[in-house]
C-alpha cells in the first residue's frame, strides 16, 4: 500500500504498535492532508488542539509527523546548538482528517474520517488508492507499488571514534565534578544516497518490525523511522513512557546485561528523570514505575527497558504534557536542562530529527510519540543516522564509541548499508579484542579477499537483453498440472504491461491448463510475449524436464561469477544471448552467478540466491535488478512461517565466503544447494537447504491446498 501511494502529496505513514488497545490496528497511513504546520507556528500548541471526539478503536485522523530535538531551544535557555548538517525542518505536522487504517487480523484496509470531514475528500482518495492497486494506471514502475532500486554510498562517521571517546571523556569529567549524573552522547553517521527513501524504509521494516516506525515526506526530504521506544503514549487521561536505556549485544546474555551495575545505572537515572518530567504536568503521587526494567530484544541488541505511568492533570492538554517532557529523556541526561547545555558543548553536529518525536496527536486515537532514535533523515542526496549512548561514572569511552557502532549495524544490514572504510577499519580494531563478530555491513580493510580476486577475473557482460524479442515465464508441469499457474502468470502480466502497455487474456490461464493436461510426466511449459506490429502475440511450447533416458540432475550446483553491471533486471527477458554465451562450462549443474560491478551479488543465469549465515537466511532484495522468482516468493514465505530469520538485502561474495551454506531455487528445479562458487568457497549441503527441499517436496499448494502468493504486490 505504501508503495503504491508513494507518489500521493503529503505521504505518512506509521507501523506497529502504535494505537493503544486496539490490537487489530497495526498500520496508519495518510496522504493528502487537510494542512500542513507553517514553519512559524508552535507544534506544540498544534498538537494540544486536537481536542477529544469519541471514536471507539478508530484512529480517524488528526496531525502526523514530527519535534525535532533543537526545539529543546523553544522550552529551555540553552547555549547555541553545533552547526547542522542537514536542511530538514525544525518541525513537520500535518493534519489529515482521513487516513488509511491496517486491520491486522483481516489484512483488510479501511478509509476512517474525523466528524466533518467533507465525504468528497474521501470518496477521492478511496478512488486514488483502489485506481493505484489495481496497477492499470500505473505508466511507470514508481507508480506501480513495485520495488524500487535504491543505493547508499559508504557510510561514514561525522566524527572519528577516537574523537567521540574524547567527547565522552568530557562528558565523565562533569559527571566526576558533581556538575551531571549522565549525558547522552551521540555522533552521526552519513552516507550518499540515490532512489526513494521509502523504499530504505520498506526494506528496513521487513527486516526489523520495530514497534514503531515511521514514514514521513517532509519538505526537502524525508524521514525513515525503525524506533523501538515509545516516548509518549496518552489515551484518556492515562499517560505512558518506555524509556529504553542500557544496551548489550545481541550475541550477549540477557541476564549479563539485566545484571550489570553500569546498565542498571543508566536506566534507573532516566527512570528517575521521566517520573520527574510526567510529575510536571501529572496528578501528585500518580506517576509511578511499578516494575523492574526488563530486557527486550531490539535490531541486533538487547536493551532494558522500563515503563513509568501517570495521570494527566485535568485542564491540561498535549501541549501541556510535551512542553513537561521534550526532549525525551533517555536521549538527554540527568540533571536533563544542564546535560543538554553539556550535549551542546561536545556534540559537532546538531541534532536534526535524531532523539525528537515522531507519531500523531487525534482527537480519537489520543498522543503518541516514539523516540526518534533509529532514524534515517534524507536531503539532499545524502541521508545521515544519528547514534550513540548514555554516559555515566563507570562508562569506558573506547566501549561508547563502539557501542555506537554496535546500535547502528544491524540497521545498516537491514537496508543494505555498509560502513566505509574509515568505520570497517573502527569496528575491526575494537571487535579483535572483544571478540564481537563481524555483521555484513562491515566492509572490506584494503586487503584484496579470496572473494574480491574472483571478482576482478570474472567476465564483464556489458550488453543489455533486446525487449523486442519478448519476455517469458517457465513454469513446471506434473501430473498434467502446471504449477504456480497463477503466481506465474501474474508475473507475466506485470511485465508484459510495464513492456508493452498491454493486457494477457483472460483465456490465457485456461488454454495453459489445456495444454499441461496432455503432458505426461515432468515437463517445462513456456509462456512467451511478444509485442508485433503493435498486437500482443503469446506463444506456448513445452520440452521434458529431463532428456528422455536422463535422471533428474541431484549434484549441488556450481557457480562462476559474471559480472553484469546494473543487474539483468525485473523482467525475464526472451533475449539471453550474452548470458548463454558467457565463457563457462554451463549445465544443468553449473550456472553463471551475476555479480553487480560494485559485489552485490544478484542471482544465478536461471535461479535466485540464498545464504546461511549464523543462522539467518539472506537472499538480495527485489530492487530492480533481479528477477522476483516465482520460487523465491514461496520459499520466503515458508521459511517466514516456520520461524526461520529472513533478510532480503545486499549480498556480498565476502559474505558468501563466510556462510555456512548457499542454496539456490528455481520453479523448476525448487531448491537446489551450492557446492562451489569458483574463487569464494566451497559447502556441503546445509540442514536449512534440506528443510526447504522437503518443505517444497510436501508442500499443499503442490496439490492446491493453499491459496497462491501474489508475487505482483
Amino acid at each position: 500500500m505504501l508503495r503504491a501511494l508513494r507518489n500521493q502529496p503529503g505521504l505518512a505513514a506509521l507501523f506497529g504498535d502504535w494505537i493503544d488497545g486496539a490490537d487489530r490496528m497495526d498500520a496508519v497511513i495518510g496522504i493528502r492532508p487537510a494542512r500542513t504546520v507553517g514553519s512559524d507556528e508552535d507544534p506544540f500548541e498544534v498538537l494540544g488542539d486536537s481536542g477529544v471526539v469519541d471514536g471507539g478503536e478508530a484512529f480517524g485522523g488528526g496531525c502526523i509527523g514530527y519535534l525535532g530535538y533543537q526545539l529543546s531551544q523553544r522550552l529551555e535557555t540553552l547555549p547555541p546548538a553545533p552547526p547542522r548538517a542537514g536542511s530538514l525542518p525544525d518541525h513537520h505536522l500535518a493534519y489529515y482528517d482521513h487516513v488509511l487504517v491496517h486491520d491486522a487480523r483481516t489484512g483488510h484496509w479501511a478509509c476512517e474520517a474525523l466528524p466533518g470531514t467533507d465525504p468528497a475528500r474521501v470518496a477521492r482518495t478511496v478512488e486514488i488508492v483502489e485506481r493505484a492497486l489495481a496497477g492499470r494506471a500505473a505508466s511507470s514502475p514508481s507508480e506501480s507499488g513495485e520495488a524500487l532500486p535504491y543505493r547508499c554510498g559508504p557510510v561514514e562517521a561525522a566524527v572519528t571514534g577516537a574523537a567521540h571517546a574524547g567527547a565522552v571523556r568530557r562528558a565523565l569529567q562533569r559527571i566526576r565534578e558533581g556538575d551531571i549524573f549522565q549525558a547522552n552522547i551521540c555522533r552521526t553517521l552519513e552516507a550518499p544516497f540515490h532512489g526513494d527513501p521509502l523504499d530504505l524504509f520498506c526494506a528496513g521494516h521487513r527486516a526489523l518490525r520495530p514497534r514503531f516506525a515511521a514514514f514521513l515526506r517532509v519538505p526537502g526530504g524525508a524521514v525513515a523511522s525503525l524506533s523501538p521506544e515509545l516516548y509518549l503514549r496518552r489515551t484518556g487521561n492515562a499517560v505512558l513512557t518506555s524509556p529504553i536505556k542500557g544496551t548489550a549485544p545481541a550475541d550477549t546474555d540477557p541476564a549479563d546485561l539485566h545484571a550489570s551495575a553500569k546498565n542498571r545505572a543508566e536506566n534507573v537515572m532516566i527512570v528517575d528523570l521521566m517520573r520527574n518530567d510526567l510529575s510536571r504536568a501529572c496528578v501528585p503521587g500518580s506517576v509511578l514505575s511499578p516494575a523492574l526494567p526488563r530486557v527486550e530484544p531490539h535490531t541486533g541488541v538487547h536493551h532494558l527497558v522500563a515503563d513509568v505511568h501517570g495521570t494527566l492533570r485535568p485542564g491540561l492538554d498535549d501541549a501541556a504534557l510535551l512542553r513537561s517532557t521534550f526532549p525525551p529523556g533517555s536521549c538527554t541526561g540527568a540533571p536533563k536542562v544542564r546535560a543538554t547545555e553539556i550535549i551542546n558543548a561536545l556534540e559537532t553536529t546538531a541534532r536534526g530529527v535524531y532523539t525528537g518525536g515522531i507519531g500523531y496527536a487525534s482527537p480519537v486515537a489520543g498522543l503518541a510519540m516514539n523516540v526518534a532514535i533509529r532514524t534515517f533523515e534524507f536531503s539532499g542526496a545524502t541521508v545521515r543516522l544519528g547514534v550513540g549512548g548514555g554516559i555515566v561514572a563507570d562508562s569506558d569511552p573506547d566501549g561508547e564509541a563502539f557501542e555506537t557502532l554496535v546500535k547502528a549495524a544491524p540497521l545498516l544490514d537491514a537496508v543494505g548499508a555498509r560502513f566505509g572504510p574509515e568505520l570497517s577499519r573502527e569496528w575491526r580494531e575494537h571487535a579483535e579484542s572483544s571478540e564481537v563478530a563481524t555483521p555484513a555491513c562491515v566492509g572490506g580493510d584494503g586487503a584484496p579477499s579470496r572473494a574480491a580476486t574472483s571478482l576482478r577475473d570474472a567476465p564483464v557482460i556489458r550488453s543489455t537483453p533486446d525487449p523486442s524479442l519478448g519476455v517469458f515465464t517457465t513454469m513446471l508441469v506434473r501430473e498434467g498440472r502446471p504449477e504456480q499457474l497463477v503466481e506465474h502468470l501474474a508475473r507475466l502480466g506485470s511485465s508484459v504491461r510495464a513492456c508493452f502497455s498491454h493486457e494477457l487474456p483472460g483465456a490465457l490461464a485456461e488454454q495453459v491448463r489445456q495444454r499441461a493436461a496432455g503432458l505426461d510426466g515432468p515437463h517445462r511449459l513456456r509462456v512467451t510475449a511478444v509485442l508485433d506490429a503493435g498486437s500482443l502475440c503469446l506463444e506456448m511450447t513445452h520440452a521434458p524436464l529431463n532428456p528422455p533416458g536422463a535422471a533428474p540432475p541431484v549434484a549441488p550446483w556450481v557457480l562462476r561469477p559474471v559480472v553484469v553491471p546494473g543487474g539483468w533486471g525485473r523482467h525475464k527477458w526472451a533475449d539471453r544471448r550474452a548470458l548463454d554465451t558467457t565463457p563457462g562450462p554451463w549445465s544443468p549443474v553449473c550456472d553463471p552467478l551475476l555479480v553487480d560491478q560494485d559485489g552485490t551479488v544478484l542471482e544465478t543465469g536461471r535461479a535466485n540466491v540464498f545464504v546461511v549465515r549464523g543462522g539467518v537466511v539472506t537472499t538480495p532484495p527485489v530492487d530492480g535488478r533481479i528477477l522476483p522468482g516465482v520460487m523465491r516468493a514461496r520459499v520466503l514465505s515458508s521459511l517466514r512461517a516456520a520461524g526461520y530469520e529472513v533478510r532480503e538485502q545486499d549480498i556480498t561474495l565476502a559474505d558468501i565466503a563466510g556462510a555456512s551454506e548457499v542454496f539456490v531455487t528455481n520453479a523448476l528445479r525448487g531448491a537446489r544447494p551450492v557446492g562451489e562458487i569458483h574463487g569464494v568457497g566451497a559447502w556441503a549441503p546445509g540442514s536449512v537447504t534440506v528443510w526447504v527441499q522437503r518443505a517444497l517436496a510436501d508442500a499443499p499448494w503442490r496439490t492446491g491446498g493453499i491459496a497462491p502468493i501474489d508475487t505482483t504486490r
